[in-house]
Order: structure tokens, then sequence, then C-alpha cells
């Protein structure tokens, strides 16, 4: 597998963040949903990966600098055509790895509590990611659970 950084411009990264997109409003209310859309995740203090196989986008993910030390896990996606395939796990690989290379010392991260979210967070709790409370600007909803992992 293969990792990039990505400028977003592509059509299959940007189908994919459609999707993910779209992904989020069938199982979370609109006030739930923290996942970026294509300008947002172009911000500055976010790096965004997409990750390829074969010449076929497979998965992407972002990490957010929030301050020198703690780092946050953004738009983590699987293209449908790949789920159940390790893409996640090696794409939450390469990001960790990232973030200590970066020096960070945490990586938090938001996603959703309903059972959709299940297999997520179960990878998350795998890496040792534990439950905490809303970090950064987050507020307490009963849509999302708040993860961390102290690296």
């Amino acid at each position: 597998m293969e990792f990039n950084q990505d400028d977003l411009t592509g059509a299959e990264v940007i189908a994919l963040i459609s999707e993910h997109l779209a992904g989020m409003a069938v199982h979370s209310p609109p006030e739930s949903i923290h996942a970026l859309d294509l300008e947002q995740l172009k911000q500055p203090e976010i790096t965004f990966w997409s990750a390829w196989e074969q010449g076929e986008l497979v998965g992407c993910g972002a990490l957010k600098e929030l301050d020198s030390l703690h780092g946050e896990l953004k738009s983590m996606r699987t293209a449908s055509a790949h789920l159940r395939k390790g893409v996640a796990r090696r794409m939450l690989q390469y990001i960790l790895e990232e973030a200590r290379r970066r020096g960070y010392q945490r990586v938090s991260l938001e996603t959703g509590s309903m059972d959709a979210f299940m297999p997520a967070r179960k990878l998350y709790e795998s890496f040792g990611f534990q439950y905490c409370p809303p970090f950064s600007d987050y507020q307490e909803d009963p849509n999302s659970v708040f993860m961390s992992l102290r690296l």
C-alpha cells in the first residue's frame, strides 16, 4: 500500500470524501457531524493522505495539529470496495507513525456513538485508544465519543 500526501484535487479522492460525508449524514444528525469537507481539509494545520494499491484509491486519513504536542485524527475512510481488507489499520499505523515523528505526545479523535461506528471504535481500541472527555473545541454530545492515545 502506498500513502501519498494529497492535495485533494483528484476525482477519486473528491468522490471518496463525498462518500465519507454522505455516510456521516446517514448515521448522525447534522449538529453531530464533525467530518471535514474538502475546503476544511485543505487548512494548513491538516495533513491529508490518500492510500493506493495497484493504482486504485483504497482509503484516506488526515492528521490535524491541535498544538505542538497534540494531533487529531480526521477523515479516516476506506473505499467501499476495500472494506475489511486492513486498509484502515494500515492507514492508522501510518498516521500514528507520522504523529510520533512530529513529536506529538497524544493523538485524539471523535467518532460516532451509534452502532454503525462500532467497527471504527473497535479498531481504535485495538491500538490502545482510551475513551476520554471532549477535547479541543468539542462539546459533550450523545452522538459522539472521544478517544485519545498517549504516544
